[in-house]
C-alpha cells in the first residue's frame, strides 16, 4: 500500500516570502494548498500599488499564479469577520486605551495560528506553513523550539512569541533559514512572478492615511484632555489621547517653545492627560507583563536570559519574576528607553525564544501576594 503524500496548507498574501515556502514545500513532495485570506476590503484599487495593502485582487491574482506554476491547489477564503473582530477591533480598543497595539501579534496568534489551523484539519492538512523568518528544531525530548530567522535584517521570530507547544508540532517555516537575497534568487529560479515584488509596509490594513485618521474614524468617543510637563503645568490641549504613543516626539502640540527635545513619557487613559518631558523620563527599570505565553507551557530555570520591548529594539540581560501564571514582572539589568503599554516583551536564550507577555507600566494586579513567585534571574 503506498504510502499517503504528505499535505501542507500554506497561507499565502501574493508576496515573494510565502510564494517561496510553498514552492520549497512542493519541492519537497507536499501535497500543497495554498490558502489566501480575505481579511478586509481594500479602500481602493490602487492600494496595492502603495506597497502597504494585502488582500487586493493583484495579491490573490500573484498567490493564484503561484500555485499554477508549481502545481498546488488555491482557495481564497473570507476571514473579514474575524479579522475585524480580533485585529481591527483590538487595534482601535488599544489606542481607545492610551496603549499601543501591534497587530501582527493579533493576527498571527488568532487568525493564522488559530483558526487557519482548523482550517487545516478540515483539509486533512498534515502541516501549516507560514512565510516568517524564524525556525523551528526539534528537541530529544520531542518538543520544539521556536528560533530566530538565520536572516538578523528580517527575523520575525519576535512576533510568534505566543505559539504553544501544540501549534509548533504542526507548523512549518521553509524560508526560516534563508536570507532574503535568497529567497528571491529561489523565486527567479522557480520562475515565480513575485521574485522582485516590494515587500509590504507599515500596517496591512491601511494602506492610505494614518492610523491616527483610520482611528478617530472608528472612535465614537474620542478622550480629548491636556498636555501637561513633568510639573503638571498644562501646556496644550488635545483632540484624543489616540494621537499619542509612549516615547513620541513628532507631531506634538506646542511645547512652550522649549529647545530640547519633548517626548511623551505618559498617558492617562482615565483623565486624558498626556505628560511630555526629557528622555529621562522615559527610562525605566522595570516593567510589568501581562498575558504571558511561555512557548514549552512554564517559565525556563535557565539564569541567561534577555528580553526585547520592540521588534527592532536592542536586546537586554533581565529578571522575570511571575507574580502569577500570567503575569510577571520583568527587571533590566540597565534601564530601557520608552517602554510602551500594549507592545511586546519577548524574552529569549540566544537565539531560541522561551515565551513573552504585553508591556504593563503598572501592575494589573497590585494586590497579589508573591510569596511563592517563580523566578528567573538573570
Amino acid at each position: 500500500m503506498l504510502k499517503k503524500k504528505k499535505r501542507a496548507l500554506v497561507a499565502m498574501s501574493g508576496g515573494v516570502d510565502s510564494s517561496v515556502a510553498a514552492a520549497l514545500l512542493a519541492k519537497e513532495g507536499y501535497d500543497v494548498i495554498g490558502v489566501t485570506m480575505r481579511l478586509f476590503n481594500a479602500p481602493f484599487e490602487g492600494a496595492a500599488k502603495l506597497s502597504k495593502s494585502c488582500c487586493s485582487l493583484e495579491d490573490v491574482e500573484d498567490a493564484r499564479a503561484t500555485c499554477r506554476i508549481i502545481g498546488a491547489k488555491h482557495y481564497y477564503m473570507n476571514f473579514e469577520k474575524e479579522f475585524q473582530e480580533h485585529v481591527i477591533d483590538y487595534f482601535v480598543g488599544e489606542y481607545r486605551q492610551g496603549r499601543t497595539p501591534h497587530p501582527c501579534l493579533a493576527c498571527n496568534d488568532r487568525l493564522k495560528f488559530s483558526f487557519l489551523m482548523e482550517r487545516a484539519e478540515l483539509m486533512d492538512a498534515d502541516v501549516v506553513a507560514t512565510g516568517h523568518y524564524a525556525r523551528i528544531r526539534s528537541e530529544a525530548d520531542g518538543t520544539r523550539s521556536l528560533l530566530r530567522g538565520a536572516d538578523v535584517t528580517k527575523d520575525q521570530a519576535y512576533v510568534l512569541y505566543n505559539l504553544r507547544q501544540d501549534q509548533l508540532q504542526r507548523l512549518a517555516f521553509p524560508i526560516g533559514g534563508y536570507t532574503k537575497d535568497e529567497i528571491r534568487e529561489i523565486a527567479r529560479n522557480e520562475g515565480l512572478p513575485v521574485a522582485d515584488k516590494p515587500d509590504s509596509q507599515d500596517i496591512c490594513f491601511i494602506p492610505t492615511g494614518t492610523y491616527r485618521e483610520f482611528v478617530l474614524e472608528r472612535l465614537d468617543d474620542p478622550k480629548p484632555g491636556v498636555v501637561v510637563d513633568a510639573d503638571d503645568n498644562v501646556l496644550a490641549e488635545h483632540d484624543g489621547i489616540h494621537q499619542f504613543t509612549i516615547g513620541q516626539r513628532k507631531g506634538l502640540p506646542m511645547m512652550g517653545g522649549s529647545k530640547r527635545p519633548i517626548y511623551v513619557t505618559s498617558i492617562n487613559s482615565k483623565s486624558g492627560k498626556v505628560t511630555v518631558g526629557s528622555v529621562d523620563g522615559l527610562l525605566r527599570d522595570e516593567v510589568y507583563a501581562s498575558a504571558v505565553n511561555w512557548i514549552d507551557g512554564a517559565p525556563p530555570t535557565d539564569r541567561n536570559v534577555t528580553v526585547k520591548i520592540r521588534y527592532r529594539s536592542p536586546e537586554e540581560t533581565a529578571s522575570v519574576e511571575m507574580i502569577t501564571p500570567e503575569i510577571g514582572k520583568v527587571r533590566f539589568s540597565k534601564p530601557m528607553r520608552a517602554c510602551t503599554p500594549g507592545q511586546a516583551i519577548v524574552i529569549y536564550q540566544g537565539d531560541r525564544v522561551l515565551g513573552g507577555g504585553f508591556i504593563e507600566l503598572e501592575s494589573p494586579h497590585s494586590d497579589v501576594s508573591t510569596e511563592n513567585d517563580l523566578a528567573i534571574a538573570a
